[in-house]
């Protein structure tokens, strides 16, 4: 072999040796960059991804609801009922006080002396259904109810709200002529209600309510046993714990007006306190009655009189579930 060959053949397979090592360790790291930018980039979308979950829960709780809330304060506006539903798991302990005539004047301490009470327990089974049962000293009625919500008002698609209330109620006083054969069916009295409300803005709402009442037993026979009304409420909020209400049951059944002169319409005026907790209405009123068979079908105060009514109501929630 000649001294050239043999210089080729020495430094080429020493550079075919440097070459390939250096091919080895080009791919060595070209594999530890790859790894290393792996895991960066593996640790780096966690904080990335729970960022973002982050903003999305803040976005959606600061987000206003499509559902407008808060049409009336309570479930009653004073002594109908409102459109507001019970939230599953809640129950409400109702107390509602009815006083005297205010114009009997000082003898009966302006009413204060006399008093008809009323006491609820209800309770929210669902969202969209809610059941109470009651007891009034007014007939000794004991009475019960479930109301329903069919729509809520939608910011974009629905403008009013929508309840269906049902309820029955039985009076618990002794009979007139206990020598008779008395059924006990005498005592029922039904009651269906739609109600139709709308808040407008932050201060004001209004409600339409007709309603039905069919007594099994009524005084005479000019009396009918079914009877029809319409029902207007309506809220404003002054502060933001408390409200102005006023409500109208104006009865609309052709011969109501000819079967006794001495029913009036029951009318009544009063404001909402909103403690939390509890809510507390005071309010002025005509009827004694505190149940829709007993105030919409047996007032017999006339405002023009002074036949008025200083009453209360105490709503007090418990959560439940």
């Amino acid at each position: 072999m000649t001294p050239a060959r043999l210089r080729h053949f020495v430094f080429g397979r020493m550079q075919e040796d440097l070459i390939t090592d250096y091919l080895k360790t080009f791919h060595t790291m070209n594999y530890f960059k790859n790894l290393c930018l792996f895991v960066v980039l593996s640790f780096s979308c966690i904080p990335v991804q729970g960022q973002e979950t982050d903003v999305l829960e803040i976005s959606d709780s600061l987000a206003p609801t499509p559902f407008v809330e808060g049409t009336f304060r309570a479930t009653r506006v004073l002594n109908g009922h409102s459109n507001k539903l019970l939230s599953e798991g809640l129950l409400d302990f109702r107390v509602e006080h009815r006083f005297g005539r205010m114009n009997q004047g000082y003898y009966e301490f302006f009413g204060l002396d006399q008093a008809t009470t009323f006491f609820s327990l209800e309770y929210g089974i669902k969202d969209w259904v809610m059941m109470g049962l009651n007891r009034s000293s007014l007939d000794k009625t004991v009475s019960g109810f479930a109301k329903f919500r069919v729509f809520r008002q939608h910011t974009v698609t629905m403008p009013v709200s929508v309840s269906l209330l049902l309820g029955t109620s039985i009076d618990g006083t002794r009979w007139v002529y206990p020598e008779r054969n008395n059924l006990f069916s005498s005592r029922v009295s039904y009651t269906g209600q739609l109600i139709v409300a709308r808040k407008f803005n932050e201060h004001f709402s209004l409600q339409f309510a007709p309603v039905w009442i069919h007594r099994n037993l009524v005084p005479t026979k000019s009396d009918k046993n079914d009877v029809f009304a319409l029902g207007f409420a309506s809220s404003y909020g002054i502060t933001s714990t408390v409200s102005l209400n006023a409500e109208y049951y104006p009865v609309i059944s052709p011969t109501w007006n000819h079967q006794n002169t001495s029913y009036r319409n029951a009318l009544s005026f009063g404001f909402d306190i909103d403690t939390g907790g509890h809510v507390f209405q005071l309010m002025l009123s005509n009827t004694t009655g505190m149940n829709e068979k007993a105030f919409i079908t047996e007032t017999t105060g006339n405002w023009l009189k002074g036949d008025l009514h200083l009453g209360f109501n105490i709503s007090r929630l418990f959560s439940i579930k």
